[in-house]
């Protein structure tokens, strides 16, 4: 077959924000003046997890985690949405529009773009409204993007019945990033305040630059890579392997894809 009239996709950067930057003034509106300054079709998912936390703790609603994981009972269901798809995702679109961005905040459930399940007992352990993600349209995303909208997406889902799930901004991002590389060349950044993976995550010169599915065994048997990094790293992989073209692990501050682990 002749492939030499087929066009090359247009690059696409899909950026990842959560941890202490969404909760610290000075890093989200360094990280936003940043995500302004990439060039050509983007899209920023964001988590918020610590702000949920307070504003539960406010509202005398107790916060449980396991693993890492939140446990999502009707209260905190009701939390997460205010804070996710209203605070902490309204307040990023406005503050891109200022920088000339003309955004549009979105959860899983707005134009059906990503729907989930909810999740089943694990381990004995019931989760809650977490959903796990059973499908992306990437179609629907790809048609926003080319009028030339920045969508903002919040880590919440829905499940096609009515009911809005919980779910992991890795994995909000790293679907969000399988559904697009349909329709364009995706970069995947997984932003945070390390360098990127650590050997030792209490010395920023211990980068680890390359990290592969085999090496990523190793990593986690020995116990190098632990907690909220390994579903970090298991999607940045997931998303390689569906055909993202570039996968990038790093600081805040450093979204130009120039720095950080890289995921191959």
């Amino acid at each position: 077959m002749n492939t030499n009239n087929i066009p090359p996709k247009a690059p696409l950067t899909v950026v990842k924000v959560g941890g202490a930057v969404v909760e610290d003034d000075a890093q989200l509106s360094q990280l936003l003046r940043d995500f302004s300054a990439i060039e050509g079709r983007k899209v920023l998912v964001h988590g918020g997890g610590r702000r949920a936390t307070q504003t539960a703790a406010r509202l005398g609603i107790e916060s449980k985690m396991i693993d890492g994981r939140r446990i999502t009972d009707r209260d905190m269901l009701e939390v997460v949405t205010m804070v996710y798809g209203g605070l902490v995702n309204k307040n990023i679109v406005a503050r891109l529009q200022a920088s000339g961005i003309n955004a549009i905040g979105l959860t899983g459930a707005d134009m059906n773009i990503i729907r989930s399940r909810k999740r089943p007992l694990k381990d004995g352990i019931d989760f809650g409204f977490v959903g796990d993600v059973e499908k992306a349209d990437g179609k629907a995303l790809m048609r926003l993007i080319e009028t030339d909208v920045t969508p903002v997406v919040a880590p919440l889902t829905h499940d096609g019945q009515g009911c809005i799930l919980n779910t992991n901004a890795d994995t909000m991002a790293s679907e969000t990033a399988k559904a697009l590389a349909a329709f364009y060349d995706v970069t995947l950044i997984y932003s945070f305040e390390k360098p990127g993976v650590m050997a030792d995550p209490d010395d920023n010169d211990s980068l680890i630059p390359v990290i592969t599915r085999e090496s990523f065994a190793k990593l986690k048997a020995d116990g190098t890579v632990s907690g909220g990094m390994l579903p970090k790293i298991e999607n940045a992989l997931a998303a390689v392997e569906a055909g993202v073209s570039r996968v990038i692990i790093t600081k805040a501050t450093a979204i130009d894809g120039r720095h950080g682990t890289l995921i191959v």
